[in-house]
């Protein structure tokens, strides 16, 4: 990847940027001057949530910007209070009524049902995973894919699909790399997208990350965006700073040596959220 707007590839032809705007945890008043703010910089990638509560203001940054609305890619994603077909269907209307949009760019299960919150969970995300076809189909939605599913949740998507998922979008970052979930994704042909990337700010206090910082004079954040692209995920990057946003971005004009991505990939558990799919509570707001 050389520049802002290269592209990830979908098994689909879909284009993804390859470096996504991300608004987890972003509060709704200050939403739309971020996405605006990005937009400005460079960035075509956003990315939101319905459980994050601030569709509105990322479609409202949408409409008003410069931009045509065919160059800008926007992911959200469905929530847990709405799994099964016709809640599905739903909610995707309502995801498509908040942003003012008439698709979205990639639709995401953001985490599966599991044993623990139903013993019917692979019918429970098959189910869900029809309405998702279906809008596809439709054209409501140009990709689908996943959100912290791992090996066993894929697996029974699969089973269960006609059109199977083209992206897993999971945590990944220095100090927590499931590279077992990350390399099963990939083997299925899903591009991987990266949440968290910097590692709740715990990158920032690495010495490594810092050394490395210092030797290719670059911030701590700009090596670990790298990092990230060069293990072949598309990070998703957020700050509501308009000099982190511009600095986030400017990824492309080093690269990383094959030993520094060594010494990176081989750091202690850091920054890790703490919540896995099996182990997350059924009304948990994370990832």
């Amino acid at each position: 990847m050389n520049k802002l707007t290269d592209c990830f590839e979908l098994s689909n032809g879909v284009k993804v940027p390859c470096l996504g705007f991300g608004t987890y945890l972003m509060p709704a008043e200050v939403t739309k001057a971020s996405v605006l703010e990005a937009l400005n910089a460079g960035y075509r990638h956003i990315d939101t949530a319905f459980a994050y509560g601030n569709e509105v203001p990322v479609g409202e940054a949408i409409k008003e910007c410069w931009i045509d609305r065919k160059d800008i890619f926007v992911t959200t994603k469905h929530w847990i209070t709405e799994r099964g077909y016709e809640k599905t269907l739903s909610a995707i209307d309502t995801s498509l009524k908040n942003l003012g949009l008439n698709y979205i760019d990639l639709y995401l299960i953001h985490w599966p049902c599991v044993e623990k919150v139903s013993a019917d969970w692979e019918e429970i995300n098959a189910s869900t995973w029809k309405a998702f076809e279906e809008a596809y189909k439709s054209g409501k939605i140009r990709a689908i894919g996943l959100s912290n599913f791992e090996r066993k949740h894929i697996d029974s998507i699969w089973e269960r699909s006609e059109i199977k998922p083209m992206v897993n979008q999971v945590e990944f970052h220095p100090g927590y790399l499931q590279m077992d979930t990350v390399n099963y994704s990939k083997e299925k042909g899903m591009l991987v997208q990266s949440f968290c990337p910097l590692a709740n700010g715990a990158v920032f206090k690495n010495d490594t990350m810092k050394s490395l910082a210092e030797k290719y004079e670059k911030t701590v954040a700009q090596i670990t965006l790298r990092f990230v692209i060069q293990s072949g995920l598309n990070p998703l990057t957020k700050s509501v700073s308009p000099e982190r946003i511009k600095e986030n971005s400017d990824i492309f004009d080093f690269e990383l040596s094959e030993d520094d991505m060594t010494l990176i990939s081989d750091l202690p558990e850091m920054g890790f959220t703490g919540w896995k799919a099996e182990e997350a509570p059924a009304d948990a707001l994370v990832g």
